[in-house]
């Protein structure tokens, strides 16, 4: 190999001025002064984060002021994989550190929260002294009716300021947040809730979609018949329907209406509650059974969520910090830790591509966003779109792109260095609601290489491992991570004796934390993400990611959407079939197939051929829009339904109905025939 070929050259390279004046550069000089961090380059930080991470997370700490009402002994007192223990004895809240911003007289006339919706309408702004005001009179309300530290509280809400309020005040009370997007069903919702038994529930009467209004009124008189738990029920009329019976009103908890005295506090009081007390649960997809509840605490997220949003993401009070997504996907909840380092934080309620394709561009234009969070799904569309955001609209203040959701593919690196500018950092990200953070992400001070990852996160000892637990540099294997990050679960509920918890992580390699996806970490230290590794592609004793075939495959525009599963036959034949959902008026005649197979083996092998190509109506994907590779297999592997898949997790159950009549007809027989 060439010195050419192991170096390539990068698609940008940050400004060396602009680099030394970031957040993270700032971070290390300081940190090599008070805390014996190496001088030098990201790598020799990274590796003395990971090598040290009581004084790397000391050091995070103290940088970024976290308040501690009583303070810790130490950093880390315990490194075990399960079972970390971080900074035994402090006491903190969430909540405080996420307004402390509209403490500042100067900030506090400053937009907290800009919000857009599909209306076009002037974007309506909540400051950071009416964000604290709401949420101090919103906590004090729920003191007033009962809510005490521990207890659960839902929300089925939309990415509306009113749920990022609601998340505050909860976690100021010390109780414990989770949350659905109401394009979920009722069963989705209780299939989630129920586990937690929350005692009330933040919903709206419904919300905007594509154009369309969309009622959830009967929804949630099912969810207050099925959640016995529930004391009380909060409405927010999004779409102006009177409150139900017996129902709260949102305005007279914040002080919008009424004389209620409550409705007036002017501070929000903080519950002080130890650094490991439960501050949210998310979901993971629960494609099988029901999905897993994961409880993360206050403490592991301030400081997680203020070094990614501060130093990895380089975000400060100057910027507009746009993300797009749902109160179901925890990016919201890593879009709310722009609050943390004093970012605007931009919300929108609306359809990805309504009314056209560039319609998340258009609020990063509107809202003035300077990073700009999406999608890979959503920049491959734009490209097949044919958009043009940079010639089309006024996106100067814009300096970074994330993505995440997916692996960017190099064709969404090149439209986004040729259609949105050749100085924008793109920072594509990956990482997992396991977490609510990156394990590997984007890093201000380094270049950025056509379809990788720029680094490691700080403080996250990610490695590529083969089966036998032995690190492997330019080969793919799985992601693990070797020691603990704070914002790892502490449990998952209804969990008791946590072997869920350690079958989710630690039963391939014990004591090393297993995500589940196929990696390279190249000879630079980039990362590139192959796919998750429990749909493993293993042909011919060669494991292949399914990403790297969805990439050339939806390079042809006549295929919209794709899904590869291989499935072990019992006489040691492998068939590896692929499903399209074709482009609108594209038919799969022989022509599209040779293409198909033709790219495959041209682009990746002749391994990458499947043995059929098999057109379906749509694919089915999970409520946060992920492909269901593995359920699928099942499926086809001849698992019942009820087995093989949650049909409340899906976005369309009936997207399902094709893989079982392959499965009842010939699928589980068929034989791989090679490429």
């Amino acid at each position: 190999m060439t010195s050419a070929e192991q170096q390539p050259t990068p698609l940008w390279t940050p400004d060396p001025e602009r680099a030394a004046a970031s957040n993270i550069a700032r971070f290390q000089r300081w940190a090599t002064e008070h805390h014996g961090a190496p001088p030098g380059d990201y790598a020799a930080l990274h590796r003395w984060s990971t090598e040290d991470l009581d004084r790397f997370w000391t050091a995070v700490a103290e940088w970024f002021d976290v308040r501690f009402s009583t303070p810790a002994s130490s950093a880390l007192a315990d490194p075990a994989m399960p079972g970390a223990v971080w900074f035994p004895g402090a006491r903190l809240n969430y909540a405080e550190h996420a307004l402390r911003f509209g403490e500042d007289p100067a900030h506090a006339d400053r937009p907290a929260i800009l919000h857009l919706d599909e209306t076009g309408a002037e974007p309506t702004t909540l400051t950071w002294a009416e964000l604290r005001r709401q949420v101090g009179s919103l906590a004090a309300r729920l003191r007033a009716l009962g809510l005490r530290p521990g207890d659960r509280v839902g929300g089925y809400v939309p990415n509306v300021p009113q749920a990022a309020v609601a998340l505050l005040a909860t976690a100021a009370v010390g109780a414990v947040w989770t949350s659905c997007a109401p394009d979920f069903g009722a069963r989705s919702v209780l299939d989630r809730f129920s586990q937690l038994e929350p005692v009330l529930l933040f919903a709206v009467d419904g919300y905007r979609y594509g154009g369309k209004a969309h009622d959830r009124t009967g929804i949630v008189a099912e969810l207050r018949r099925e959640l016995p738990s529930l004391r009380h029920v909060v409405h927010i009329p999004l779409l102006g329907t009177p409150a139900p019976e017996s129902a709260l009103t949102w305005d007279e908890l914040i002080g919008g209406g009424g004389d209620d005295p409550a409705g007036e506090a002017d501070e929000p009081v903080f519950e002080q509650v130890p650094f490991d007390h439960p501050l949210w649960v998310l979901y993971s997809s629960g494609t099988t059974g029901l999905p897993k509840a994961i409880v993360q605490g206050h403490g592991g997220i301030v400081v997680e969520h203020l070094k990614q949003a501060g130093l990895h993401t380089d975000l400060g009070p100057d910027d507009r910090f746009f993300w797009y997504t749902s109160t179901g996907w925890m990016m919201w909840n890593f879009l709310l830790a722009g609050l943390l380092v004093g970012a605007t934080v931009v919300s929108y309620d609306g359809s990805p591509g309504y009314p056209a394709v560039d319609a998340q561009w258009r609020v990063a234009e509107r809202s003035g966003a300077t990073v700009f969070g999406t999608s890979a799904a959503y920049i491959t569309a734009c490209a097949k779109g044919g958009v043009h955001p940079g010639r089309d609209l006024d996106l100067s203040r814009l300096r970074a792109i994330g993505t995440t959701g997916s692996p960017l593919p190099p064709d969404g690196f090149r439209w986004i260095y040729q259609e949105i500018s050749p100085d924008i950092w793109l920072a594509s990200v990956s990482g997992g609601t396991d977490l609510c953070s990156c394990f590997v992400g984007g890093v201000p001070t380094l270049p950025v290489y056509l379809g990788e990852i720029q680094a490691p996160s700080l403080g996250a000892a990610v490695e590529s491992w083969d089966v036998h637990g032995k690190p492997l540099h330019g080969e793919v294997g799985e992601l693990v991570c070797t020691k603990p990050i704070p914002s790892m679960p502490l449990y998952f509920w209804n969990d008791p004796d946590g072997t869920r918890f350690h079958d989710s992580y630690f039963d391939v390699y014990p004591g090393v934390w297993r995500h589940g996806d196929w990696i390279t970490v190249t000879e630079r230290g980039t990362v590139v993400i192959h796919g998750r590794s429990d749909s493993t592609l293993n042909r011919q004793g060669v494991r292949m990611g399914s990403a790297d075939i969805y990439e050339v495959v939806e390079r042809i525009p006549q295929i919209r959407e794709s899904l590869v599963i291989g499935l072990e036959q019992p006489d040691g034949g492998y068939w590896m079939p692929l499903f399209v959902v074709l482009a609108e008026g594209a038919a799969l005649d022989d022509d599209l197939r040779t293409a198909v197979r033709t790219a495959l083996r041209e682009q990746l092998s002749p391994r990458h051929v499947p043995d059929e190509i098999i057109a379906v109506p749509a694919l089915p994907h999970t409520l946060t829009g992920k492909r269901l590779e593995v359920p699928v297999k099942r499926i086809l592997s001849g698992t019942p339904l009820t087995q093989a898949v949650n049909p409340g997790s899906l976005d369309n159950p009936e997207a399902l109905t094709p893989f079982l009549e392959l499965a009842r007809t010939e699928g589980a027989t068929r034989r791989g025939t090679g490429g």
